[in-house]
């Protein structure tokens, strides 16, 4: 069983409640836009991050971040993307990630809106967190954890982390 905090769009911004929702988690998985090398230090010191870069974000996280990520967690395969559009409405790069090799689950972030949906045609989960940075148009800063326990995916919860 593995505990995953997923957030994006933090635009250079933490705080004491993401660190505190971090400390809980196992890996912490981010969706992109990172904003700076302060935000990922952060958030490495506390548990095992996986992301990808956001259209923010500078050469130095670009070398560290893939755009593309895809990785196995237990027995549950990802695929992260920051500008991913949505099921039915897929950006070029993911509509070729998931063709390549569906995943049984989609995260991507840059929308700054939450959203959890099932894509039938591909019969995968598609998340993004929303931002939990106080850049954008956003008016609650979200993110969200949830369980992988072997291949199934459960309790997903969204975190409200207040007002930008």
């Amino acid at each position: 069983m593995t505990k995953i905090l997923l957030l994006s769009d933090t635009h250079s911004y933490m705080d004491e409640r993401i660190l505190s929702y971090a400390e809980q988690a196992d890996e912490i998985w981010h969706g992109g836009d990172f904003g700076s090398m302060e935000v990922i230090e952060q958030l490495e010191q506390i548990k095992p991050l996986k992301g990808v870069y956001g259209n923010i974000d500078n050469a130095k996280i670009r070398s560290e971040f893939p755009e593309v990520n895809r990785f196995v967690c237990e027995d549950v395969e990802v695929l992260m993307v920051h500008i991913g559009g949505y099921p039915g409405k897929y950006t070029p790069v993911a509509k070729a990630a998931i063709a390549e090799k569906t995943p049984k689950m989609f995260i991507s972030g840059h929308s700054h809106i939450l959203k959890v949906m099932f894509d039938e045609k591909n019969g995968l989960l598609h998340l993004n967190p929303g931002a939990c940075g106080k850049q954008g148009w956003h008016k609650m800063r979200t993110m969200m954890r949830f369980v992988i326990d072997g291949a199934e995916i459960k309790d997903l919860e969204v975190i409200e982390l207040g007002p930008k």
